[in-house]
């Protein structure tokens, strides 16, 4: 055991000392001992029932000096965050309802994808296999990708696609503003349910909590369903609002697919002067693959709504020609026992022959993950992390560099975008298969949030992530471990401090 290991258990056991003296202390105190006494209680039984969960020892220990620490806060703070039977008890139902979908839609549905499966290097294989056995989508041949650079090109073609509707448009969002874009937006699907369009909105409730009600209004007035994921009635010590919908889809007439990480506002197009230049990739997907998209979103529907639409309508895709390359869509959440997403990546790292480039503006990786990079480094692969130079969140942007010195040790080049806010979230290994989508490299993307990513198999959208990656880094300075270790002591003490609550984060 190291000397954290030791510190983190002897801080915990002291606190819990100190809540037990200062519970017989204050047994006779009034009011003030009688809620001491009460919070006494409830700590050291928080403190037992997360010690025999069997969690990950580090969250374990985080959680323990937390309440150790700070008592109240602490206490809250479990109550918000800390519950695993919670998100097992509202998330189950979905779990099971999703997967029998998944599997009656897609497996019923032949991609003939063996003939091409079959002909790649066994680790491969491998990696599709894995893929497919946790999402329960299969990888698709019949589908076409464009990656979309930024926020001009991303609007750009969601805009003129959702013009060119006939029969519904699908949207599903974490943030959604009632700005210049969300405007412009509005009065478009205004205009396609006047024509006759369906129109579905899903809009995170916590993300989206500051969209106007005259906003929702006017949509609703016009024909649009608008429906909030995972509303919080109470905020405060509801644990719903931890467990948030972070994906970004939108799906039209079930041919057309959009997934990325641009949200809905005017900052995505680099129009918020605090922030300046916003650096994100978005994928359009035509053809098969967007039945697995449209599922998502069906799913994400059926479960706040009740209302299925899992008919022809909805899920026959035109096939695309393609003879370059496979498209996987692959959702990841609280509600699935896998961790999905995460361990793709994993796979995908440790299966890596070549090289490792990572693109995600929060790094904030648990174990398996930070492991799996430092030992491709160090097994001499090209590994390297795109990370942001400057923070919108700075306790996630001081916990990320907290990791950096081990990462420079073991051999990985990290580069901090210059150019201005780097919000990509990009994986691709070997320079032939790629990942684009929602999912931050943090442990509340793998684990709290709904995700959803594309992952790409050789196709040109691959080719063209790693040549925009290449440029990315290009406007980025790259970090030496001997100028790195030279920060400021101050800086030093923020980051461990960050990183303290990472598993938390």
């Amino acid at each position: 055991m190291n000397h954290t290991a030791r510190l983190s258990i002897f801080l915990a056991v002291s606190g819990l000392f100190v809540y037990i003296s200062n519970f017989f202390i204050t047994i006779k105190g009034g009011f003030y001992g009688q809620l001491s006494m009460l919070i006494s209680f409830s700590v050291i039984f928080i403190g037992f029932v997360i010690f025999f969960e069997n969690r990950h020892p580090t969250q374990t220990l985080t959680w323990l000096i937390v309440l150790g620490s700070f008592p109240i806060v602490g206490f809250i703070f479990y109550l918000l965050f800390g519950r695993n039977y919670r998100k097992e008890r509202m998330y189950r139902k979905k779990y099971f309802l999703d997967k029998e979908a998944f599997l009656k839609i897609e497996r019923e549905i032949s991609y003939g994808t063996e003939e091409r499966i079959e002909q790649l290097e066994v680790h491969q294989k491998n990696l599709f296999r894995l893929a497919e056995k946790l999402s329960n989508t299969p990888i698709s041949f019949g589908s076409s990708t464009n990656i979309l650079t930024n926020g001009e090109e991303t609007f750009s073609a969601i805009l003129e696609s959702i013009k060119g509707a006939k029969h519904h448009i699908h949207l599903e969002y974490y943030i959604v503003r009632h700005d210049k874009i969300g405007e412009e937006i509005k009065e478009i699907l205004v205009k396609k349910a006047k024509e006759g369009v369906k129109i579905r909105f899903l809009y995170d409730a916590v993300g989206s909590w500051q969209l106007s009600k005259k906003y929702i209004q006017h949509l609703k007035l016009a024909g649009v369903e608008m429906i909030a994921f995972g509303p919080v009635r109470m905020p405060v010590l509801n644990s719903k609002f931890n467990f948030r919908n972070h994906r970004k889809i939108i799906v039209i007439d079930g041919n057309i697919g959009f997934v990325g990480g641009l949200n809905i506002g005017d900052e995505y197009l680099s129009r918020n002067p605090s922030i300046g230049f916003w650096r994100d990739t978005h994928l359009m997907v035509k053809g098969e693959a967007v039945r697995s998209l449209q599922l998502i979103f069906l799913q994400d529907w059926f479960y706040m709504t009740n209302s299925s639409f899992l008919t022809i309508d909805y899920l026959t895709p035109a096939s695309e020609e393609n003879t370059h390359g496979g498209v996987q869509l692959i959702a990841g959440g609280p509600d699935n026992e896998w961790s999905v997403i995460k361990n793709i990546f994993f796979s995908m790292m440790a299966t890596a022959t070549k090289s490792i480039w990572i693109a995600t503006p929060y790094f904030i990786p648990d174990e398996d993950i930070f492991s799996a990079i430092k030992i491709a480094s160090l097994s001499g692969l090209d590994v390297r992390l795109l990370v942001p130079n400057k923070p919108d969140k700075r306790i996630v942007f001081h916990a990320s560099r907290s990791y950096f010195t081990d990462l420079l040790e073991a051999g990985v080049r990290v580069y901090e975008y210059e150019k201005g806010f780097m919000h990509s979230k990009i994986v691709v290994v070997d320079g032939e298969i790629a990942s684009i989508g929602t999912c931050n490299m943090d442990m509340r993307s793998f684990h709290l949030n709904f995700e959803v990513s594309a992952f790409l198999y050789k196709t040109n959208s691959t080719e063209k992530l790693v040549k925009e990656l290449v440029h990315d880094m290009q406007h980025s300075k790259e970090l030496h471990l001997t100028e790195f270790n030279k920060r400021h002591v101050g800086f030093r003490i923020l980051e461990s401090t960050s990183r303290l609550l990472s598993p938390l984060l």
